[in-house]
C-alpha cells in the first residue's frame, strides 16, 4: 500500500497516577497487545514509539494502513459424493455448507484434485476500514495488561489499574470516535498536574510528543526521561565534588514518578555519618528515593539528591522539605544504633529462645546449637579454624533481636559485621556474620573466609534439612522458606570457591542434629536431589547442555565440585572427534549388559579369544587401564577421556568383527566381560552414552 493510503496513529491513555514499578512493565506489554494486534489484523505500519509517563501510557503507530487489503476467501466444503443423492439433489451437508458461506447452492463451484471433488466456494472479502479496528484492538490489549488486580473508580463498570480521565485516538487528523474505559476518545491530553492541568489539542499525532514537553511540561518519552534524571543527578552531585550512586533499579523508578523532573541537592547533618552508612542509605534510597554521594575514596558525604516533579520558584523550600522528612528517620537510626550498643551480640542469645524458627523445628536458638555443630564439622573438614566457626554460628541470629534490624530488616548481617566488631569479636568472626548471607541473588558474590563459608553451608543445610524433614517440600512457586535459592547458594560456595566436600555426607550429619522423633534421616536423599536439580538451571546459565549434566549425574557423584570437573571434562571430550562414535558404542554395550541376568561376567580369559578385534580390544585396555585409573583418582578427568578416546578404533574394529552374543556361553560371558570392563572404565567419569549428537 502507498505512502498516500497510510496514516499515523496516536492512543493515549490518561489515568491517575500509576504504580512507578510497574510502568516499564504496563508500557511493554501495551505495545506488545497493539502491534499483535495490528499484525493479527493484517494492518502493515513502519514503526510503533511507545510513551509511558506517571498519568499515561501512549504509542505512536506510523505509517498505518487506512484500510486492510482485501483478499480471496476459499472454502472447501463437503465431497462431491456426498453433496448431492443418487437423482443430483442437494444433501443436507450441502445446503448447509452453502448457507454458511451465504449463497445457494448452485452457486457453489466445483474443486477438482487427484484426490477428489468437493464443492468449493470463492469470494473477494473486502478489507475493513482501520478506524473500525483499532478499538477492539486497543479494548484487547488493554484487557491484556499484567494488572494484578484492577479497581473501579465512580459508579462506572469500567476496570483498569488507576481510574482513565482521558482517551486520545488520532488517526492523521481525525479522531477515531470510541469509548474504552467508559472514556470517550478525543483529541485532547493533558500537561503536568500542576504546571499545566489545562487540556492541549493535538493537531496531529507527530505532534504529540513535542507539544507535551513544550506547552505541557511532560517529557512523555521513558528513556528520555530517564536519562534526563541520569543527567541530572550526576552533574548537581559534581557541585559538592562527589558522585552519585546511581542504582538502576531505583533510577528507573524515579523516572517513572516524575513528568517533568528537577534534580534538588539537600544536606544532612554530618554527625550522622557516625552512623553504619548501609543504614543511611537504605533510607535514602528505600525510604524516600534518594540519590546518595560518595566522595573520591567512595565514603558517604552529608548531602543527598532528590528528583522533584516540579520546577519550583524557590528551590530553597524544595531542599528544606526534604531535610526536614530525612532528618527524623536519621536520628531514629542513630537512637537505635547507640541503644544497641549498650549490650553485646552474646548477651541476646539466650533470648533467640523465646523466637520460633519453625513450630515443628523449634526456636532460633535450637536452629543456632544445630548450626554451630555442623559449621564446626565443615569448617573441620576444610582445615579451617573450628572455634572461630562455632563463635560465628552462635552469634549469627543475634542482629535479628536489636533495635537497628527490628526497622530494618534488610539489614541482617550487615549490623551483625557493626556489633561484632564494636564488641571486639575476631575479625573473621564479624565478617562472617554477614558474609553467611551471601549469595543473596543470582550473580552475587561468594563467602570469602573458611568460617564465612562453613558458616553459610550449614545455616542454608540445617533449613532445608529440617524443612523437607516436616514434609513443606516446595511444589509449584510457593516456596516460602526460600529453599531453591538455599539449595542454589550452597552449590555456587561448593563449586565456585572450589570446595572439596560430600554433600550427601553433610547433609546426613545435618539430619543427626535433629531430634530422632522428627526422622530427618529419611529426608536425606530428597534433600540431596532437590539440591542436584537446581544444577540443570545453573549450568544451563553456563552454555553446559543438559545432556553433559545428564551424563555425569547418573553415576552418582556427591561432590558438587567433582561434578563440575567431570562436566567440564565431558564437555571437552564432547568436541573430539571420536566422541560421538565412542558414545553409541557405549549406548549400545549399555544395552547389551541390561540384558544379562544376574552378576555381570567379569573374568577375562584371554585364552577364550577367537578374533584378533577382542584381543586387539583387550590389549589397548590393559594399557590403558592403569593410567587412566590414576587420572581418575587425580581426579584428572579431562585426560583421562583423551586416553580413553584413543580406544575408537579398537571398539570400531571390535564390533565390525565381534558376535558378542555367541552360542558358546563361555565365549558369549568372556566377550561381556571384556565389554563390562570398558564400560566401567567411562562410568569411573560420565555415562557418556547419554550423549547427544
Amino acid at each position: 500500500m502507498s505512502k498516500a493510503n497510510t496514516k499515523d496513529l496516536l492512543i493515549e491513555i490518561g489515568t491517575e497516577e500509576l504504580p512507578p514499578t510497574a510502568l516499564n512493565k504496563l508500557s511493554n506489554a501495551f505495545y506488545n497487545g497493539v502491534k499483535e494486534g495490528l499484525e493479527k489484523a493484517d494492518l502493515s505500519f513502519s514503526e510503533i514509539k511507545k510513551f509511558a509517563a506517571p498519568r499515561r501510557l501512549a504509542l505512536l503507530i506510523s505509517d498505518l494502513d487506512v484500510k486492510q487489503k482485501d483478499k480471496n476467501v476459499e472454502r472447501r466444503g463437503p465431497a462431491i459424493a456426498a453433496a448431492f443423492d443418487e437423482n443430483g439433489c442437494p444433501s443436507k451437508a450441502a445446503e448447509g455448507f452453502a448457507r454458511s458461506c451465504g449463497v445457494k447452492v448452485e452457486d457453489l463451484d466445483k474443486l477438482e484434485t487427484d484426490k477428489g471433488a468437493w464443492l468449493n466456494f470463492k469470494t473477494e472479502q473486502k478489507g475493513l476500514n482501520t478506524s473500525e479496528l483499532i478499538t477492539e484492538i486497543v479494548q484487547t490489549s488493554l484487557d491484556k495488561l499484567p494488572i494484578p488486580k484492577r479497581m473501579r473508580w465512580a459508579d462506572l463498570d469500567a476496570q483498569f489499574v488507576r481510574p482513565v480521565h482521558w482517551l486520545v485516538l488520532l488517526f492523521g487528523e481525525d479522531v477515531i470516535d470510541a469509548e474504552i474505559l467508559s472514556v470517550k476518545s478525543g483529541r485532547e491530553t493533558r500537561g503536568h498536574r500542576f504546571h499545566h492541568p489545562e487540556a492541549i489539542t493535538i493537531p496531529s499525532p507527530k505532534e504529540y510528543e513535542m507539544l507535551l514537553e513544550t506547552h505541557g511540561k511532560v517529557i512523555a518519552d521513558f528513556d528520555r526521561r530517564k536519562e534526563a534524571v541520569r543527567g541530572q543527578v550526576n552533574e548537581i552531585a559534581l557541585k559538592v565534588k562527589g558522585k552519585a550512586m546511581i542504582d538502576e533499579d531505583l533510577l528507573e523508578e524515579v523516572s517513572a514518578m516524575v513528568e517533568w523532573p528537577v534534580a534538588v541537592m539537600g544536606d544532612f547533618e554530618k554527625r550522622f555519618l557516625d552512623i553504619p552508612q548501609e543504614t543511611l542509605i537504605l533510607t535514602m534510597k528505600t525510604n524516600q528515593k534518594y540519590f546518595y554521594v560518595v566522595d573520591k575514596k567512595g565514603a558517604l558525604l552529608p548531602h543527598f539528591i532528590t528528583v522533584s516533579n516540579i520546577e519550583s520558584k524557590d528551590v530553597t523550600k524544595v531542599q528544606e522539605g526534604n531535610e526536614r522528612v530525612i532528618r527524623p528517620r536519621f536520628a531514629d537510626a542513630e537512637f537505635f544504633w547507640s541503644q544497641d550498643r549498650k549490650s553485646k551480640l552474646v548477651d541476646r542469645l539466650t533470648r533467640l529462645g523465646s523466637v520460633v524458627f519453625q513450630k515443628k523445628l523449634g526456636t532460633l536458638l535450637d536452629k543456632t546449637r544445630r548450626v554451630e555443630k555442623l559449621s564446626s564439622t565443615i569448617a573441620d573438614q576444610l582445615a579451617g579454624n573450628t572455634q572461630l566457626a562455632v563463635r560465628a554460628a552462635e552469634l549469627c541470629k543475634c542482629d535479628l533481636l536489636t533495635e537497628m534490624v527490628g526497622e530494618f530488616p534488610s539489614l541482617q548481617g550487615v549490623m551483625g559485621r557493626y556489633y561484632a566488631k564494636h564488641d571486639d569479636e575476631d575479625p573473621e568472626v564479624a565478617t562472617a556474620l554477614e558474609e553467611y548471607y551471601k549469595p543473596k541473588f543470582s550473580g552475587d558474590t561468594l563467602p570469602r573466609s573458611i568460617t564465612s563459608q562453613s558458616l553459610a553451608i550449614a545455616d542454608r543445610l540445617d533449613t532445608l534439612v529440617g524443612i523437607f524433614a516436616i514434609g513443606q517440600i516446595p511444589t509449584g512457586d510457593k516456596d516460602p522458606f526460600a529453599l531453591r535459592r538455599a539449595a542454589l547458594g550452597v552449590l555456587r560456595i561448593l563449586i565456585e570457591n572450589k570446595l572439596d566436600l560430600d554433600l550427601l555426607h553433610l547433609i546426613k550429619i545435618t539430619a543427626e542434629q535433629y531430634d530422632a522423633d522428627l526422622k530427618a534421616h529419611d529426608a536425606e536423599l530428597a534433600v540431596f536431589d532437590f539440591i542436584l536439580d537446581r544444577l540443570h538451571a545453573y549450568y544451563l546459565d553456563k552454555g553446559i547442555r543438559p545432556d553433559i549434566l545428564d551424563a555425569v549425574l547418573s553415576t552418582k557423584p556427591s561432590k558438587p565440585l567433582d561434578i563440575n570437573n567431570r562436566l567440564l571434562a565431558v564437555d571437552a571430550f564432547r568436541q573430539l572427534a571420536e566422541a560421538e562414535s565412542l558414545a553409541a558404542a557405549n549406548k549400545r554395550i549399555g544395552n547389551i549388559l541390561k540384558k544379562i541376568k544376574g552378576d555381570l561376567p567379569s573374568k577375562i580369559d584371554t585364552k577364550l579369544f577367537q578374533e584378533d578385534a577382542e584381543k586387539d580390544l583387550f590389549q589397548t585396555l590393559a594399557k590403558l587401564d592403569s593410567k587412566v585409573q590414576s587420572l581418575i583418582y587425580d581426579a584428572k578427568y579431562q585426560d583421562a577421556l583423551s586416553e580413553l578416546s584413543t580406544l575408537r578404533a579398537s571398539v570400531d574394529q571390535f564390533f565390525d568383527d565381534v558376535m558378542v552374543m555367541a552360542d558358546d556361553e563361555k565365549l558369549k560371558n568372556n566377550r561381556i566381560a571384556l565389554l563390562n570392563k570398558l564400560h566401567s572404565l567411562f562410568l569411573q567419569i560420565a555415562d557418556i552414552s547419554k550423549l547427544q549428537k
